[in-house]
């Protein structure tokens, strides 16, 4: 990523701390624990389609961010 100026490398640098500390989960799959097993995925295509899950982009597109709809 090229950045123009100072102020914009710390836009750059405040929006990737926020998307770490509070959009991307810092746990492991489900909260599996090392010793449990994983859940079941769901692998039913009209389940998936339900889920009804947006993606926002930031950072102009290098970062994604997803959550469920309404």
């Amino acid at each position: 990523m090229l950045s123009w100026n100072q102020r914009h490398l710390l836009h750059a640098l405040r929006e990737l701390e926020d998307f770490s500390n509070s959009h991307r989960l810092h746990q492991d799959i489900d909260n599996a624990r090392p010793l449990h097993p994983l859940p079941v995925p769901d692998s039913d295509p009209e389940q998936i389609a339900r889920l009804g899950i947006r993606r926002r982009e930031r950072l102009g597109g290098i970062l994604h961010a997803y959550q469920y709809a309404a």
